[in-house]
């Protein structure tokens, strides 16, 4: 925490002081500056470019890849997205210490002291941001190994609230053991998850393995299928579950285990049997058990905490399946630590419905956009997703490019169709999306630098409209929305003033966005028609939801 508290002004300090009153005793502390952070958040402006050459896919575009820091994407996402993002999964760096983990445009390593708390830092200016993206029905995976699992739990209930947390996958990373190892093989990696509204969030159901089916037998050639037995007793007390029971050889089993209680009433148990729902053994004589038939259990299986590798797939087929697309002799020239599909098609079942928006700002080479299009090609689902990746060119390579040449192309490929690297054609899944830059620019010159193109990109992505390119030809940008009719104008004269006056006329209830909205106001003197200035209008969104500090940080 800096000591220069001169330069502070008197709001400035008093804010600092009831941060520190509101701060618990015990908890999660590390080095930052609640000034500058604040500062950091809403200093500047962010605009988006669209590069028409890297998008991909013809039509408006539902699907967003952004490039550039993911500290500037999330403020822009904050201003056209927020409380719309059913699901976040990010694969943030782990902090090993090994250049993986850069910190203000420098790799940190495992010898600096403030290691943890420049990590913690750096997720934590992200994390609230994302945190406001969130739907009121919003749930966040963060996966994470064991080298800050302990902070990032922290830091997640600092920032969700303890009440917030659902659990802590375990993922099996590796399919054998790793004999090198000096102490442990390291064969497992967390997913953390927290839901914003943990009362009001239910994951979706795991879809049935072949595994699981198998277990289902069926020796007495029950018409209703396949069954998996079920034992009758239970520990949880229960009032009428104490009684003896007569099997069908007449031998009297005086009543449950010791301990436990059988799970239904006598009568029920009758019932049970009379619709040939209990198994007394081949013989007649075992203690019963109740039948579970295979076609009733269909829907699928709760969630468990236990992910291995033969379900979701392990490193090793994450990279294999990341150098298959971009037909690369090794994912590991292309990106270190890819997660497999199988993976992240998890998260998105448990976690999304087929209209739901999914985000990654930690999108390394794009596997969560073949997730959801590997779902939306399952079940017809309308999935939409939004991926942030940097370049991570740095001064040995500083024309590296991740976000462009893996992870936009890794989904371009998907998308389109590709050959592998055995020379076959793998059909595409169809789709697109629209690659955009981050353009961070002073507030105080948004009015002169800001382009029309990026003001209609931001008003379309505000109102829930999939995006169009610009149109310089046309003299107003219009877009049908939810609630209304949406324009731009990037000027006014009378033709422009007689073909917004059809516009109105046609649509009823219309927002025109105007640089000169005065004017237009007492030209334009319609009760359906609210009227919006620009770049005003977009700057005091952008800086509208102000970052709150909250527990306890020094």
């Amino acid at each position: 925490m800096a000591d220069n508290y001169e330069d502070y002004s008197k709001e400035q300090l008093i804010r600092l002081l009831r941060e520190r009153d509101r701060r618990p005793r015990f908890g999660l502390v590390w080095e930052r500056d609640e000034i500058d952070h604040d500062l950091s958040v809403n200093s500047d402006f962010v605009a988006l470019d669209w590069d028409a050459d890297l998008s991909c896919g013809d039509g408006p575009q539902q699907n967003l890849i952004i490039e550039g820091d993911n500290f500037d994407a999330l403020r822009y996402l904050r201003m056209t997205h927020a409380g719309r993002v059913k699901c976040i999964y990010i694969d943030p760096p782990y902090n090993t210490g090994n250049r993986d983990f850069i910190y203000n445009d420098r790799f940190i390593d495992k010898d600096d002291a403030y290691r943890h708390s420049k990590w913690l830092e750096f997720m934590y200016r992200r994390l609230e941001l994302a945190k406001e993206l969130l739907s009121e029905d919003g749930v966040i995976f963060v996966s994470i190994d064991d080298n800050e699992v302990f902070h990032l739990g922290l830091l997640m209930e600092q920032l969700f609230g303890e009440a917030s947390f659902v659990a802590n996958v375990i993922w099996q990373k590796v399919d054998s053991p790793k004999n090198t190892a000096q102490h442990f093989s390291d064969d497992h990696e967390y997913i953390l998850c927290y839901a914003l509204n943990k009362s009001g969030w239910r994951p979706n159901r795991v879809p049935r393995t072949d595994v699981m089916n198998a277990r289902y037998k069926n020796p007495d050639n029950d018409p209703r299928g396949p069954w998996l037995l079920s034992d009758l007793a239970a520990r949880n007390p229960y009032s009428l579950g104490i009684y003896p029971i007569t099997t069908r050889t007449g031998r009297i089993i005086e009543g449950p285990p010791a301990g436990s209680y059988w799970r239904v009433s006598k009568e029920k148990l009758r019932e049970l049997d009379a619709d040939n729902r209990v198994w007394w053994g081949k013989d007649g004589n075992n203690r019963p058990g109740v039948k579970r038939f295979l076609s009733e259990v269909r829907d699928g299986v709760v969630p468990q905490t236990l992910w291995k590798w033969e379900a979701v797939g392990s490193t090793r087929h994450s990279k294999q399946e990341l150098s298959d697309i971009l037909a690369a002799e090794s994912g590991d020239n292309l990106f270190v630590t890819p997660k497999p599909v199988a993976l992240l098609e998890r998260i998105m079942r448990i976690a999304t419905q087929p209209g739901d928006i999914v985000l990654d700002f930690f999108a390394g080479s794009g596997t969560t956009a073949q997730a959801v299009l590997n779902l939306n090609r399952g079940d017809g689902g309308e999935r939409r997703f939004i991926l942030v990746s940097s370049t991570e060119a740095t001064a040995e390579a500083p024309d590296k490019n991740l976000c462009r040449d893996v992870c936009a192309e890794r989904v371009r490929r998907v998308i389109s169709g590709y050959t592998n690297k055995k020379g076959q054609a793998v059909e595409g899944l169809g789709g697109g999306f629209a690659y955009l830059r981050c353009r961070p620019m002073p507030s105080a010159r948004v009015f002169r630098n800001i382009q029309h193109d990026q003001v209609w990109t931001a008003l379309q992505l505000i109102h829930e409209v999939a995006l169009t390119p610009y149109q310089a030809k046309l003299p107003m940008q219009t877009a049908g929305s939810s609630r209304g009719l949406v324009i731009y104008l990037p000027k006014l004269d009378d033709a422009v003033l007689a073909a917004v006056q059809e516009s109105i006329h046609a649509a009823g209830q219309v927002v025109v966005y105007s640089w000169q909205p005065a004017l237009l106001a007492h030209r334009l003197t319609d009760p359906r028609v609210a009227f919006e200035p620009i770049p005003a209008f977009l700057v005091n969104r952008f800086g509208a939801r102000s970052s709150s500090a909250t527990g306890g940080r020094s």
